[in-house]
C-alpha cells in the first residue's frame, strides 16, 4: 500500500494551488494541514471542495506559524528566523524545561483545536522537521490527541538502501542519518504500538525532499518495500517557495501529476491509501 502526502498545506496559496492539482489530475492521497499558517483558510476551502482528499494536522513546534498568540510560548518559540527556533536548542529545552514542556503541550492542544474547528477528519499527524521524533514532543502528541481522536502517526523511517538504489546519491549520509535515527525510531514504533495508534511502515522523501521529479519517483515506486509507504512531497506551482527561494517544487508537482508515475502505481497493482484507511 502506498500514500501520498503534500505536506505544508496551507503555508501559501501557491502550495495549496499545487495541492489541490496534484489530488484533482494526480496521485495524490493526503495532505498535511499548517492550522497557524496565512494560508491555511484558503487551504481549508479547498478541502472542503475535495472529500476524497484526506486531510492530516502538520504540527509545527519550531521554526514556522504557531497557532497561539506571538508571545503566548516564551520559554520556546515555533516562530520562523527566531533564535529559539532552533532545532537542537528547542529538543535541550523540550527535555529539561519543565515551563517549555507546559508551553509546548499549550502550543499542541491549540493546534489540535484549530484542526478539530475546521470540521475536517484527522487522518494522520506528522510534524514541522519531523519534530514528533523527539520522546518529549511524541509522548505530549499523543497524550493531547487521544483527546482529539488521534489515529495515525507518520513514521520518519526511510530505509537507507532501498532509498540508495533509488537515487544513486550519498549513500553516507543516507546510513549517517539512518543510524542518528534509529534509537528514536525505536521508541518511536514502541509508543505508538503501546496506544494502538496506526503509521505507515517506510516512507520516501526524508533525503531527497526538493528532489522527488518523475524520475526519481519512478525510481521510488520500482523500489518499493513490502507493507506500507508513505512518499512525502513538497509540490508548489511556480519555481520560489513561499519564503521567497528557489524551489524544485514544481518538479515535485510534475512527479505528481505524472501519467507515467500514475501508469506505472496502475500496473504494478499498488494500492492508494490514506492513513484513515489502515487497520
Amino acid at each position: 500500500m502506498l500514500i501520498i502526502t503534500g505536506d505544508d498545506f496551507g503555508i501559501s496559496t501557491e502550495v495549496n494551488e499545487a495541492i489541490e492539482e496534484a489530488h484533482r489530475h494526480g496521485v495524490l492521497t493526503t495532505a498535511s494541514l499548517m492550522v497557524g499558517a496565512e494560508a491555511a483558510v484558503d487551504a481549508i476551502d479547498r478541502a472542503r471542495r475535495l472529500p476524497s482528499l484526506r486531510v492530516g494536522l502538520h504540527l509545527v513546534v519550531v521554526d514556522g506559524p504557531s497557532a497561539l498568540p506571538a508571545g503566548a510560548n516564551p520559554a520556546f518559540s515555533c516562530a520562523k528566523g527566531d533564535p529559539h527556533a532552533h532545532l537542537v536548542r528547542a529538543g535541550i529545552r523540550f527535555f529539561f524545561s519543565r515551563k517549555a514542556r507546559r508551553q509546548l503541550e499549550a502550543e499542541i492542544r491549540a493546534q489540535f483545536q484549530a484542526f478539530q474547528d475546521t470540521g475536517l477528519s484527522l487522518d494522520h499527524v506528522n510534524s514541522h522537521h519531523h519534530m514528533h521524533l523527539h520522546p518529549t514532543v511524541l509522548n505530549i502528541l499523543l497524550e493531547v490527541g487521544k483527546e482529539y481522536g488521534l489515529r495515525a502517526v507518520r513514521l520518519p523511517y526511510e530505509s537507507p538502501i532501498s532509498s540508495w538504489q533509488a537515487s544513486r546519491k550519498v549513500l553516507f549520509q543516507r546510513l549517517g542519518s539512518w543510524l542518528l535515527l534509529y534509537p528514536w525510531v525505536t521508541f518511536f514504533k514502541s509508543r505508538l504500538k503501546g496506544r494502538e495508534v496506526r503509521s505507515n511502515d517506510f516512507i520516501y522523501g526524508m533525503n531527497d525532499s526538493g528532489s522527488m521529479n518523475p524520475n526519481l519517483v519512478l525510481r521510488f515506486l520500482k523500489y518499493l518495500p513490502d507493507g506500507v509507504t508513505e512518499i512525502y512531497f513538497h509540490p508548489v506551482l511556480s519555481k520560489i517557495n513561499s519564503s521567497g527561494k528557489s524551489s524544485n517544487g514544481k518538479k515535485e508537482l510534475e512527479a505528481l501529476v505524472s501519467p507515467q508515475v500514475r501508469e506505472t502505481i496502475l500496473a504494478s497493482g499498488i494500492q492508494l491509501v490514506a492513513f484513515s484507511d489502515l487497520r
